[in-house]
């Protein structure tokens, strides 16, 4: 585990040295679902590793991440509001300079272009942090994102989303595109069918339609970042 400005936590996994392809001038910072740094997060780190990216995923709630076996019975708006000991909120005032030190953590490794992927709570982050310095970003099953927020977004954004999600419904959806389209950037929204919200970082492994819609929502990730991260092209570029 590194530590990031002192104080966060961050995991780092750095591509393998039999990896064919290295982008050493771009890295992806990781902002992970509720559940923070834990084994799925930092397996997938591991993948995005193999595909040639230095990636880090960084501990946005401080060190009070949810449990995965006891998630069901936490007050969700609680805990974000105050955190699991009353005292350490989940809130933008606390997670946006958690997210600006890791970016800032991303260029003292040496990374010109920082790509991010977020998941959950993590998707909206990526959102909110273009303008900290993030070029390209990829999001799944994104909750409490709003369009305005979209609508200022800054470089090219991929959404991956769930058929079946209460946290970002299928009218969510339409206006997500809309405040993309407007944004004049390059986007992308995929919806796979027969999944819930969650479905990107923590399949059911016995469930073939679930591990099918998260090999493949990973495989878009990767994708949009080798077409996107890199310096873009004029004609990567939407005109405005």
């Amino acid at each position: 585990m590194t530590i990031v400005d002192g104080k966060y936590d961050a995991y780092i996994s750095e591509p393998p040295q039999t990896t064919t392809t290295t982008h050493k001038e771009c890295g992806l910072l990781y902002l992970p679902d509720a559940f923070g740094i834990w084994q799925n997060s930092k397996l997938m780190a591991d993948d995005f590793a193999a595909q040639g990216y230095t990636c880090v995923v960084l501990d946005i709630y401080n060190r009070d991440p949810l449990r995965l076996n006891s998630f069901r019975n936490i007050d969700i708006p609680t805990w974000l509001s105050q955190g699991s000991s009353g005292d350490n909120p989940h809130t933008f005032e606390f997670v946006d300079p958690i997210v600006i030190a890791g970016i800032q953590k991303m260029r003292d490794l040496g990374f010109v272009r920082i790509g991010a992927v977020g998941y959950c709570f993590g998707a909206r982050y990526v959102v909110r942090h273009f303008a900290s310095g993030i070029s390209c970003g990829c999001i799944a099953h994104p909750y409490s994102l709003e369009q305005e927020e979209l609508s200022a977004v800054s470089g090219p954004l991929c959404v991956i989303a769930a058929e079946n999600d209460t946290a970002f419904t299928m009218e969510k959806r339409y206006r997500a595109e809309e405040a993309l389209r407007r944004s004049k950037r390059p986007f992308q929204i995929t919806v796979f069918s027969g999944v819930d919200h969650g479905f990107a970082a923590r399949a059911n492994p016995k469930i073939k339609t679930q591990c099918y819609a998260k090999d493949e929502a990973f495989r878009q990730a990767v994708a949009w970042f080798d077409c996107y991260l890199e310096e873009p092209t004029e004609s990567a570029v939407a005109k405005v």
